[in-house]
């Protein structure tokens, strides 16, 4: 199988590189200095599962028409923030031929309309996945904690398809933690509907889920922003198990917990954040099916107000 991965940063870093360091046929596309970083001193890991630096194969947007066309890609994986969706589908459409998968392993599910527009329904899995990564300053890919898990799956569920499978031998000879799912829509909203809730949570009181429980009603608020989302769940066709619903609420009203979002780490951090595809798909989701949703109303409010400020 021989993969193409955008960009070499915390995600795609970290699973390109375990892909790449067990001898899987993996590419990243980059920009020019990147390009040099990685010539000079390899894709360097620092990871809990095991450090390691090596050199890994890299192209440019220039190079990549021509290297698509004599070495044709058989998978694409795509980890872009969703503000970067656009110029991230331009920058791999060279590479995606007849016979080219896409996987985006993106947070929420907005991102597949635009995809499935400019690629078709047919060359797109669904795929996600649960790991906290960054690109430091020296280039090196920090994998900050030990889960690293990618889930992926055909998007009209049923038997796992010979493309799936393949993508799962490929994290399985790399020893990536990885679940080839039959009904990736149920992984896609388990997960959608707990980042949401972390997020527009976490992010509307500037605080992690330890903090906003301590507070006099911090923990019935949390439980409303999920109760909404589920309420979203359900109207997709997607209610969320029980099983799944306990895990999440435990995560998001457990005392002294020191989680919080990427996304208000986005927010403290004075960068851009993702609001519009996570809070305010799902917001626009909960209208749209005649839901109040007056948490997520709050909490999409106050991500706009702080992008209109840093704008």
């Amino acid at each position: 199988m021989r993969i193409l991965i955008l960009g070499a940063g915390g995600t795609g870093g970290y699973f390109g590189g375990r892909l790449a360091q067990a001898g899987v046929d993996v590419t990243f596309l980059v920009r020019e200095e990147r390009a040099a970083q990685l010539q000079r001193d390899g894709l360097v890991i620092r990871s809990p599962l095991g450090d390691a630096a090596f050199p890994v194969a890299h192209v440019t947007a220039d190079a990549l028409p021509e290297l698509a066309r004599t070495q044709p890609f058989d998978l694409v994986i795509l980890s872009c923030k969703a503000y970067d969706l656009a110029s991230s589908i331009e920058a791999i459409a060279p590479a995606v031929g007849e016979a080219t998968t896409v996987l985006p392993i993106l947070n929420g599910l907005r991102h597949y309309a635009d995809l499935d527009a400019r690629f078709g329904h047919e060359k797109v899995l669904g795929g996600l996945c649960f790991i906290s990564a960054t690109k430091a300053d020296d280039g090196a890919v920090l994998h900050l904690d030990k889960p690293a898990r990618i889930t992926f799956g055909e998007r009209d569920g049923g038997a796992l398809s010979a493309r799936v499978a393949a993508f799962a031998d490929a994290c399985g000879t790399a020893g990536i933690d990885h679940v080839a799912s039959p009904d990736i829509a149920q992984e896609q909203w388990i997960k959608y509907s707990f980042l949401t809730a972390l997020a527009a949570g976490t992010c509307l009181m500037c605080a992690d889920v330890g903090h906003i429980v301590a507070s006099d009603h911090g923990t019935a608020f949390m439980q409303a922003l999920y109760a909404e989302c589920l309420a979203v769940a359900a109207q997709a066709g997607q209610p969320i198990p029980q099983k799944a619903q306990d895990i999440a609420l435990t995560a998001l009203t457990k005392p002294g917990s020191s989680i919080k979002a990427s996304m208000l780490r986005d927010l403290e951090a004075g960068q851009r954040v993702e609001a519009a595809h996570i809070v305010g798909d799902m917001l626009q989701r909960a209208l749209a099916a005649g839901q109040a949703a007056p948490n997520l109303r709050a909490a999409y409010c106050h991500l706009q107000a702080y992008e209109a400020q840093r704008d």
